[in-house]
């Protein structure tokens, strides 16, 4: 497997691979690009949003200083904001649906490392002594259709948020949240079904 395919599968891989520091490199470009745009040129911040991301749908506003990794990986649906200050870090997807609101400060992280250290850090030898190879995945993480994301939310690698839920602000999202839910906290917890659903 290459490292973009073992990157995708979720398995390890080297974030520092060619490949990566390429897509890094275009990303960094265009975002620069986009961030300086003004807030009027939209047509032309959605011609840099359809060549950095890898699908982007109709009626979606992206704010001011935004972040990601590659781009590549982002898709999202149609009538779709995402606020000011957010960052995506796809090193894996992300899958934003339709109608869905993000506010400000929103942070989705792919990328994270294993909990032991004997398996973040494996020591190489070198000419120059004792080096240490940090270990990286990336898990996918989807939110669909119709959820909004409070301002200040964290989520984490692998999460899905079920359709029409809303997540309040300040946040740390570290399990699924189901369908048509009212969740918040840290560790973001659902509270009550919303949108006509009853409790199962």
């Amino acid at each position: 497997m290459t490292e973009l395919e073992k990157c995708m599968a979720g398995e390890w891989y080297d974030c520092h691979d060619k490949v990566f520091l390429e897509f890094k490199n275009k990303t960094h470009r265009l975002l620069m690009k986009y961030n300086s745009l003004p807030y009027d040129h939209k047509e032309e911040k959605r011609q840099v949003l359809k060549e950095m991301l890898g699908s982007v749908g109709t009626k979606v506003s992206i704010g001011h200083s935004f972040i990601c990794d590659y781009g590549r990986n982002i898709h999202i649906g149609n009538n779709v904001t995402v606020n000011t200050g957010c960052t995506f870090v796809d090193c894996n997807r992300i899958t934003i649906g339709n109608n869905v609101l993000i506010a400000p400060n929103v942070q989705i992280y792919t990328a994270t490392h294993p909990i032991e250290l004997n398996e973040r850090l494996t020591p190489v030898e070198t000419d120059e002594g004792i080096e240490y190879i940090r270990h990286t995945y990336a898990l996918p993480v989807t939110i669909e259709d119709g959820c909004w994301i409070g301002g200040g939310v964290i989520i984490l690698p692998g999460i899905t948020i079920g359709k029409g839920s809303v997540i309040g602000a300040g946040s740390v999202v570290t399990k699924n949240i189901p369908p048509d839910s009212l969740a918040a906290g840290n560790p973001c917890k659902v509270i009550r079904k919303i949108n006509g659903s009853r409790e199962q």
